[in-house]
């Protein structure tokens, strides 16, 4: 017995891998979003209360059939129709009330725990790392945060309001048949079993089909995400009849999941009150047997009957609404799937303020999940406090994962990262993070004001700051042309600004950052000559004090290196500094011909 857990952390990746996941039933799901509502548990009390108080007042009021017709209409008893007419305000008044309770703080938990969800997986995928990521359409994840959250709120209000109202008056309805005539409630029970299985059936139905509509809002999402991010490509190279022949395919899909669901749905209510009907025609029939008659009054009669008829309402809203439910409970497994995913591990103990600068890869290797062949090959590289290193080479060589694997989006396969002669997985993830300005290829710019893009890694400067920033960066050369200058708002990643003017915010945002290192990964890549001359001005300013790491197609910019690394299906195959590597005549020199035409220094 000693050697299970053992075992068993052997083999657990290969499990995680392979072994599909394990079914969580319903009631474990509902158990756990409940867990939600503990935080209102005051309104989700009141609600139950409102809600039964409704189902409890309509038996009343139907439990009072009997005596109304059998001793007020006959004349028996005059005070029964004296007190009537106070008796149903009474009830309506109280009755209104309830549904006033049960309704609205109902919804008003429902409302607040899917705030809660949403935040906690908004929060959650912010969290996860960046392999996840990778691998998870941005339009899915976008889909689970809004349409499945929607799905959860139908769950806990509207399907639970009418789970808990209906529920409970299906109960007293058969509470006051009973109470009246035992011998014609029991024949209505009778279809109790078929109607049990008639709901399992559909249920199973509803969830199946549920999961099929959520990946499919999922495809919808991403296909439109897709297809408006890249609105230009499309638009250049023609696509539109192909974007929406591959959209209508995918809309159809999800048109068609819906409207299994509706079958479904439409399908299983007349079949329960056709069934329910025959219960009622044969409790007639029983009814005109002379030995009934005998004992049935008319009140009785009538109150049976009219409970009867009355069940049939919350027989179809019951299994109506068993399909928000079961949305609601596929949604949850969705939800729960991501939140039920590992965060990005911060294995760190040691704090850092600001490091002093020095880099050191140790045998470096990288491949990444899944994929057998390494990225990176045992990777040395060495960078002394200030010193720039240039990574050149052709594309997919692995010079932006190496700049990945700095930041801890990837942590190396084997091998050591240092900074300051320490492995970066010692120190705390976020200060590890504070340390590096990154300027990316890929500019990512928010819909907010100008000066607030700028200040995005340290949002505490002050205004005096950011122009400072915006001045080196030459942001302002362009800035003050906007309507509101720095306080302009740029739009979606920057729409209202050039792709060079996008870049300069950047470099003006890692300007601001004042960190002891710098990644720049093609960052002049999307500047034309004047601008790139401008900014290079300002990157020499940055780079001092600095240890810089630089990712450069242009070998121009980075002809004042301290070391150049060329790079090679993720091995280093030369470094050196500008002048040695043109008179090794190797593979730094037949890059440096094919861009200037010339290995002259």
């Amino acid at each position: 017995m000693s050697s299970k857990p053992a075992a068993e952390s052997v083999i657990k990746p290969q499990q995680e891998k392979s072994a599909p996941v394990q079914e969580v039933s319903t009631w474990q799901n509902f158990k756990r979003l409940m867990r939600y509502s503990r935080a209102y548990k005051t309104g989700f009390i009141v609600a139950i209360f409102g809600m039964l108080g409704y189902a409890g007042i309509d038996t009343l009021f139907f439990s009072q059939l009997q005596p109304l017709i059998d001793d007020g209409l006959t004349g028996t008893n005059p005070n029964v129709m004296k007190w009537a007419p106070i008796f149903v305000v009474v009830c309506f008044i109280i009755r209104g009330i309830c549904h006033f309770l049960g309704n609205y703080c109902l919804a008003w938990v429902g409302n607040n725990v899917v705030t809660d969800i949403r935040q906690s997986l908004f929060e959650h995928i912010m969290a996860l790392p960046v392999a996840f990521h990778d691998t998870e359409s941005t339009g899915t994840l976008i889909s689970k945060l809004t349409f499945d959250t929607e799905q959860v709120l139908q769950a806990t209000s509207k399907a639970l309001l009418t789970l808990v109202q209906q529920g409970a008056m299906v109960i007293g309805f058969l509470a006051v048949m009973f109470y009246n005539s035992w011998q014609l409630s029991a024949i209505f029970l009778l279809i109790t079993p078929i109607i049990a299985l008639i709901v399992t059936f559909v249920s199973r139905r509803f969830r199946k089909v549920s999961k099929s509509i959520q990946n499919a809002m999922g495809e919808v999402t991403s296909a439109a995400e897709q297809t408006f991010n890249g609105h230009k490509v499309v638009l250049t190279f023609d696509g539109q009849q192909r974007e929406s022949a591959r959209f209508s395919q995918i809309n159809k899909h999800n048109r068609q999941q819906r409207m299994k669901m509706v079958a479904t749905k439409s399908a299983s209510v007349p079949i329960i009150q056709i069934i329910a009907s025959f219960a009622l025609a044969f409790v007639l029939y029983v009814a005109n047997l002379d030995s009934m008659r005998e004992t049935l009054s008319p009140g009785v009669f009538i109150t049976v009957i009219t409970c009867m008829t009355m069940l049939l309402r919350p027989l179809k809203l019951l299994t109506t609404v068993n399909s928000d439910f079961q949305n609601g409970m596929a949604a949850c497994v969705s939800i729960f799937a991501v939140l039920d995913q590992d965060k990005e591990k911060d294995t760190g103990i040691i704090p850092i303020t600001k490091a002093q600068g020095k880099l050191t890869f140790k045998n470096v290797n990288f491949a990444y999940p899944g994929n057998e062949h390494n990225t990176l090959c045992d990777l040395n590289i060495t960078a002394n406090v200030g010193e720039t290193i240039a990574l050149v080479g052709r594309s997919g060589s692995g010079k932006s994962t190496t700049s990945s694997l700095l930041l801890r989006f990837y942590d190396a396969t084997s091998g050591e990262l240092l900074v300051d002669d320490h492995n970066i997985v010692d120190y705390q993830l976020k200060d590890l993070r504070k340390q590096f300005a990154y300027v990316s290829q890929q500019v990512v710019l928010f819909n907010d004001s100008l000066a607030k893009n700028i200040a995005y890694g340290k949002p505490e400067a002050t205004q005096e700051e950011i122009i400072a920033a915006a001045k080196k960066a030459h942001v302002l050369e362009f800035a003050d042309n906007l309507p509101q200058g720095l306080a302009t708002n740029i739009g979606d990643n920057g729409a209202l600004l050039s792709g060079g003017q996008r870049q300069r915010v950047a470099i003006a945002r890692a300007l601001l950052c004042d960190a002891p290192f710098l990644i720049l990964d093609e960052a002049t890549s999307a500047l034309d000559t004047e601008s790139e001359r401008h900014i290079q001005d300002a990157l020499i300013e940055l780079q001092k004090n600095r240890t810089c790491i630089v990712i450069a197609h242009r070998l121009s910019t980075i002809e004042n290196a301290d070391k150049i690394i060329v790079m090679e299906q993720g091995k280093i195959i030369e470094q050196g500094d500008h002048k040695t590597l043109l008179k090794k005549e190797g593979a730094y020199a037949q890059l440096h011909r094919f861009q200037f035409g010339s290995a002259v220094e």
